[in-house]
């Protein structure tokens, strides 16, 4: 009894093939995306803080725009971040059709 699996038919190789290629690149665009909005959520939370004295010399609605940035920026920013993450997501989903079952 030979255990060699049975070759695929051409039409589902190559099909196989462009799920596996379109996985990847939805996979690549994700990580991408995950990386840059982490890198601005970094400089949001930890910018602020490390160059609190030299933003303390702009002002925004008469407060210095570090403690701006430290008591309501930066924290809109990752809200910001997390709404664009959602949106652009989505959209990268219906891309490459990877919706969730019952969206």
């Amino acid at each position: 009894m030979p255990t060699d699996t049975p070759a695929a038919p051409p039409d589902d190789a190559a099909r196989l093939q462009r799920l596996l290629a379109a996985r990847a690149a939805h996979w690549d665009r994700t990580r991408r995306l995950t990386a840059v909005l982490m890198v601005l959520w970094l400089a949001t939370g930890f910018g602020t803080v490390y160059f609190a004295r030299e933003l303390a010399r702009f002002t925004l609605f008469g407060w210095p725009l570090s403690f701006y940035m430290a008591a309501q920026g930066a924290s809109l920013v990752s809200l910001a971040i997390i709404g664009w993450y959602a949106w652009r997501m989505r959209r990268l989903d219906q891309m490459y059709g990877v919706q969730e079952a019952g969206a």
